[in-house]
């Protein structure tokens, strides 16, 4: 089980589109739900925050060790998200993975996750 928080930097002037991505994925959760499955991600979610004179996305996410992450599919949600990512995320700036420490699961959603890896 992989388990990640990665901070991306939000390109100057893109705060406000930003919204909009945040705003698009709430109101196409169901759709976006679809692709994790396909990927064997069990959970994902966006968070963000301002240091300085920067906006930061956070991804948090546990997934399958042989989950697929790479988004390029098909799905018009999966294009619709690398657009707005294309548009919004400061490829000048280099991505930051968090070290992970401590992982606390309790046993039986561990084991769950788990039984659901196989399922996918």
């Amino acid at each position: 089980m992989q388990v990640e928080l990665t901070r991306f930097r939000v390109k100057k002037g893109k705060e406000e589109l930003v919204d909009q991505w945040m705003e698009f994925l709430n109101e196409h959760m169901n759709d976006a739900l679809l692709t994790l499955d396909g990927e064997k991600m069990f959970v994902e979610t966006i968070m963000r925050d301002t240091m300085g004179a920067y906006d930061y996305l956070y991804w948090y996410s546990i997934q399958a060790d042989d989950g697929d992450s790479n988004s390029e599919t098909e799905r018009c949600i999966d294009r619709k998200h690398l657009e707005f990512f294309s548009k919004c995320i400061d490829r000048t700036y280099r991505p930051k993975n968090l070290r992970t420490e401590v992982v606390m699961i309790p046993q039986r959603i561990k084991k769950q996750i788990e039984e659901a890896a196989e399922e996918v």
